[in-house]
């Protein structure tokens, strides 16, 4: 999930950089709801663990 977060986030710089606000926006967008989701789940791993058996 944060490969696609880093690729969203390359194409919005990309976009931003020819002009297309629109797409930039909407790439930034979705690399930062990307990220979050995956900043929370990576603290619940944190929080959880891994228990031996």
């Amino acid at each position: 999930m944060l490969r696609w977060t880093v690729i969203f986030i390359i194409l919005a710089i990309i976009a931003g950089i020819f002009g297309f606000g629109g797409i930039a926006a909407g790439a930034a967008s979705i690399a930062k709801i990307l990220f979050f989701i995956f900043l929370v789940l990576f603290i619940i791993s944190l929080i959880t663990g891994r228990r031996k058996v």
